[in-house]
């Protein structure tokens, strides 16, 4: 299953401050629950880490950039996720998640994801995030608030 990558124009440019390195990696494991399987309208469709869970882990393993890149008056936002769902993760098994930075391109960064349970790949792809001012995210997603 694939998902293509979605560009977010509005979310512009702006400098961040960061002592990250290109070739960098980050891990995050997650252990596979029952709330992690795939189901629609409440009733489970397979008994496999769904597309949407294992989602959330990549942007996790790259949001770990954010965290170490952001000043404290900034967020980072998802702008684009792609993943190549390759292989079921069962329930009770963990998945390893490496995230290696691939670009960074002003306030924008790139990470390349990979997601196994032991050597077996279960999904692969792409996450990019943007590092705003709080102030000027605020305004982008709740501009009657603002």
């Amino acid at each position: 299953m694939s998902f293509g990558l979605v560009y977010c124009p509005v979310l512009d440019s702006q400098i961040m401050k960061t002592n990250l390195q290109i070739g960098e990696t980050r891990i995050f494991h997650k252990k596979v629950t029952d709330e992690d399987l795939a189901r629609f309208n409440g009733e489970v469709v397979h008994a496999v880490c769904s597309t949407f869970a294992l989602a959330q882990a990549l942007e996790w393993a790259s949001r770990m950039f954010v965290l170490d890149a952001k000043e404290p008056d900034e967020e980072g936002i998802g702008t684009a996720l792609r993943i190549n769902h390759q292989h079921p993760a069962f329930p009770g098994e963990t998945i390893t998640v490496a995230a290696t930075l691939r670009e960074l391109n002003q306030n924008e960064l790139v990470c390349a994801v990979v997601a196994k349970v032991g050597a077996r790949i279960i999904a692969d792809g792409e996450t990019r995030q943007k590092i705003l001012k709080k102030e000027k995210l605020a305004k982008l997603l709740y501009p009657k608030r603002s």
